[in-house]
C-alpha cells in the first residue's frame, strides 16, 4: 500500500483504513482459532495423557463439528471441556465469517485493491501533467488533456471535487497544491508540465512558486484572474498565464469580427472529432537528421503531407511562413499542421531514434 500521506484524500484515507482493519480483524480471528486449536491439543494430551496425534485430531474433529466419536473414552471433566472448546470455536469461526463477509458485501477488498492499483498508477507516471484545481477551468483542461490522451494528475483538497473526478476515472490526488510534499506525491520531479488552475491568485502563485523550487526546468501555466495577477505570477516564474476573463474577452471579439476564422482555429486546437491538429516539434541536436538543411532539401512538406507554418528559434525569433530556403537548426521549435497520420509521419522524419508521435 503506498504512503499513507497526511495530504492523501480523506476517502483514500477511509479506504484504506478500513481494508487494514478488516484484514486485522480477519487475521486476529485466525490467530484465536488456532490459538483455540492448540489449547484443546495440550489439554488432550497433558490432561488426558493421550498421544500427540490423538490429541490433534480430536481437536480438530470438535472445532469443526463433524460429529465424529471420541478417539477415547472421556470422563465427565473431559466431555465439560470439550464442551467448551466447541463453543469457543463456534464463536471464533462466527467472527472470522462474518468479518469476511462484511468485507465482501461491502466491498473493502475491492475498494483496498482499486486504490493500491491508482496509487501504483501514479507512482509509475513520468513525463505526465499536473493539474492543480479541478474547478471549472481545471475540469475543461482535464477533458482536453483526455481527448488528447495526455497522462496527467488531478489535484485539489475539495472532497467533492476529487469524487467527481474520481468517478470520470481521473487519477486524483487530494491535498493543498501548493505544499511541497502533495507536488513531490504527484511525482513533480518526473512531471513534464504544471497546470495552476486554482479560485485564487494566491494560491496559483504559490503553486507556481513551488513547483519551481522543486522542479526548475517544468513547464508551468497558470489561471490569472486579473492583469496584474498576470505579471505578479509571471514574475512568480509561469511560463504561461492565461486569464479566462481577458482570453475569452479577445475570444468574443474576435468571434464577432471574424468568425469564420475563429470556428477554423477552435476546430483545430481542441475537440474529439478534429480532421487537422495543429502540432509542435522540437529539433533535437540528438535526435534529427535534417539539422543544417533547408526545408527544400529536407522535403518535409512532400514526405510527410504536413504543412509548416512557422518557426521558432531557439533566441525566440518567430519566423511565420518560411519559405523553401529557410535553414533548420538545432533548437528550432516547428510549428505544424495536418493530419494525425501526417503528422506523425513528420514526427518520424524529424524524430526518427526519439519515442513516437502519440
Amino acid at each position: 500500500m503506498a504512503d499513507r500521506s497526511p495530504h492523501s484524500s480523506f476517502s483514500d484515507r477511509l479506504i484504506e483504513a478500513t481494508y487494514y482493519r478488516t484484514r486485522r480483524h480477519l487475521i486476529g480471528g485466525v490467530v484465536a482459532l488456532a490459538g483455540v486449536v492448540l489449547f484443546g491439543i495440550l489439554w488432550y494430551k497433558f490432561i488426558e495423557g493421550w498421544t500427540w496425534l490423538d490429541a490433534t485430531y480430536m481437536s480438530v474433529i470438535t472445532l469443526t463439528t463433524v460429529g465424529f466419536a471420541e478417539v477415547q473414552t472421556l470422563g465427565t471433566r473431559g466431555r465439560l471441556f470439550t464442551i467448551v472448546l466447541i463453543l469457543m470455536g463456534v464463536v471464533v469461526v462466527g467472527y472470522i465469517l462474518n468479518s469476511f463477509s462484511e468485507a465482501l458485501i461491502q466491498g473493502h477488498f475491492q475498494a483496498g485493491i482499486r486504490l493500491r492499483q491508482r496509487c501504483k498508477l501514479m507512482d509509475s507516471l513520468t513525463e505526465h501533467f499536473i493539474i492543480c484545481g479541478f474547478g471549472r477551468t481545471g475540469r475543461q483542461v482535464a477533458i482536453e488533456f483526455s481527448t488528447e490522451g495526455i497522462p496527467f494528475i488531478v489535484i485539489d483538497s475539495d472532497d467533492h471535487s476529487i469524487q467527481e473526478a474520481q468517478q470520470r476515472g481521473l487519477i486524483t490526488f487530494q491535498g493543498d497544491a501548493t505544499e511541497d510534499q502533495v507536488l513531490l506525491r504527484a511525482g513533480i520531479e518526473r512531471a513534464s508540465c504544471l497546470v495552476a488552475a486554482l479560485p485564487s491568485d494566491a494560491e496559483n502563485l504559490y503553486t507556481i512558486i513551488s513547483a519551481k523550487a522543486l522542479a526548475p526546468g517544468i513547464r508551468t501555466i497558470a489561471r490569472a484572474s486579473s492583469e496584474e495577477a498576470v505579471q505578479k505570477l509571471q514574475r512568480g516564474g509561469a511560463d504561461v498565464v492565461v486569464s479566462p476573463y481577458i482570453t475569452g474577452g479577445k475570444r468574443m471579439a474576435a468571434a464577432a469580427l471574424r468568425p469564420q476564422v475563429v470556428d477554423f482555429l477552435e476546430g483545430i486546437l481542441s475537440g474529439s472529432d478534429r480532421t487537422f491538429y495543429i502540432e509542435e516539434f522540437l529539433i533535437s541536436p540528438e535526435y534529427c537528421p535534417k539539422i543544417g538543411q533547408s526545408l527544400d532539401e529536407a522535403q518535409l512538406r512532400l514526405k510527410s503531407g504536413a504543412l509548416i507554418l512557422a518557426i521558432r528559434r531557439a533566441d525566440q525569433t518567430l519566423i511565420v511562413g518560411p519559405n523553401v530556403d529557410t535553414v533548420l537548426c538545432a533548437g528550432d521549435l516547428l510549428i505544424g499542421m495536418g493530419t494525425f497520420e501526417e503528422l506523425r509521419r513528420l514526427n518520424q522524419i524529424l524524430s526518427p531514434l526519439q519515442r513516437r508521435y502519440r
